[in-house]
């Protein structure tokens, strides 16, 4: 079995069972009959088991027991990895904050970061895998506006500091570890509120510097306007800058209307590499959120100014409590290249998961 397949193989065994050990039972108006949240027990005229006289057969209790302790064991898995990770990172971060001052770490912000599984299937490329990891220590003895940061990341995003919404994985593009990923590791401070500054290695000696500004204002009780700006600094693409603005409204608690663009330019590249999208999201809960979003691309310089039109919907959903995280996308692309005369047509989907701690 080819490597991309095997971690596809995995996700779904990983996802499966611990999506359903994450549902809490629920029961029918009529006694014997459980489903699961949000299906209406009602759906059939009889569904078979709704009738008090008619219990769920043992091959189908059975099933459903045996996928419960799948759950337990892979959520055991995933918890122990959890820990692993967050108290491999506290350990590194108490070993650096020590060596400058007796302040106790406790009396910081600690740890946190994420781990982030991606499987993407694009009808015009092949089967991809990918795993990113981030992680951010504050230093007590460093002020307490000093942290550390690491991971892996790809590699143009982490020094352009894009907005997660138009990253690789958010537009079902594939990426590979050798070509786009890097390990990173920096220092950050935060200058005010809502300034910090940043210095950082990637890919063991490579080094980038950012400044990045972050500001929120809100309109009305029910519009928000977000806007961030990086301006960051490599030997290889000298000074550049990525700006985005976004602009949010809230029809109701549940429901919102996002606008969100971005644009980078680089001392080294020709004109501005943007970014649009327009989109409704609908929460049905607590880390439970389904989006649907159009999507154009392109670049001011290029032959072809518009290289992609899209459209996505997201399914977001906490898989465990509120530390595991499940996402499905579908997409689909007409992406167009400089040497080709008419637009492809693209469907792609993508299964993910995130550990946070």
């Amino acid at each position: 079995m080819s490597d991309p397949l095997r971690y596809l193989v995995t996700a779904l065994f990983i996802l499966i069972p611990v999506s359903l050990h994450a549902q809490p039972d629920q029961r029918c108006v009529t006694e014997g009959c459980e489903y699961m949240p949000d299906v209406p027990c009602t759906f059939l005229p009889q569904p078979r088991g709704c009738d008090p006289a008619i219990l769920a057969d043992e091959e189908t209790i059975s099933m459903r027991q045996w996928m419960s302790d799948r759950g337990d064991e892979v959520v055991s898995i995933l918890n122990l990895t959890r820990g692993g990770l967050r108290d491999t990172t506290e350990w590194v971060a108490r070993g650096i904050d020590k060596r400058f001052g007796d302040e106790p770490f406790e009396t910081g912000r600690g740890v946190s970061g994420n781990l982030r599984l991606n499987t993407l299937w694009r009808q015009d490329r092949p089967l991809n895998t990918s795993l990113r990891i981030g992680a951010q220590m504050d230093l007590p003895n460093l002020k307490d506006r000093t942290y550390l940061f690491f991971g892996l990341d790809n590699e143009d995003e982490l020094v352009t500091d894009q907005p997660e919404a138009f990253t690789r994985q958010e537009q079902l593009l594939e990426e590979t570890r050798r070509e786009n990923q890097t390990r990173f590791a920096g220092l950050g401070y935060a200058l005010k509120e809502n300034v910090d500054l940043r210095a950082g290695v990637r890919g063991g000696y490579k080094v980038y510097l950012q400044a990045r500004y972050r500001k929120s204002w809100w309109l009305s009780d029910r519009d928000e306007i977000e806007f961030r700006e990086t301006i960051f600094w490599t030997l290889d693409d000298r000074f550049g800058s990525t700006t985005a603005l976004n602009y949010e409204h809230a029809y109701s608690p549940r429901m919102s209307f996002r606008w969100g663009n971005v644009g980078t330019f680089s001392e080294t590249t020709n004109g501005l590499s943007w970014s649009s999208s327009l989109g409704v999201f609908r929460s049905y809960g607590p880390y439970r959120l389904l989006s649907l979003e159009a999507l154009v691309s392109g670049e001011t310089d290029s032959h072809i100014e518009v290289a992609e039109y899209g459209i996505r919907t997201i399914w977001r959903q906490s898989l465990y409590e509120d530390w595991l995280m499940g996402r499905f996308i579908l997409g689909y692309f007409w992406p167009k290249e400089e040497k080709e005369e008419f637009r492809r047509e693209a469907l792609a989907a993508g299964l993910g998961m995130e550990i946070r701690f």
